[in-house]
């Protein structure tokens, strides 16, 4: 499944690694928008297929960030 960034932002930390198990829930990534830190979670447990974001880039709305099988 594609995840993707809900707001415009800078992507503060990535939490996870490829090919780590995730949990529903879980924070993938941080978000820093308007000096807020909003998670990024996985909608459902997976693996962490891939990463399409580096930490400090500044992503855009609807961006895809990650894939989670």
């Amino acid at each position: 499944m594609q995840i993707k960034a809900e707001l415009a932002g800078n992507l503060w930390k990535i939490v996870v690694r490829e090919g780590q198990q995730v949990q529903a829930d879980e924070t993938l990534m941080i978000l820093e928008s308007m000096k807020m830190e909003i998670p990024v979670t996985a909608p459902s447990a997976g693996r962490v297929a891939k990463i399409h974001a580096r930490e400090g880039e500044t992503v855009q709305e609807g961006q895809l960030l990650i894939e989670v099988d």
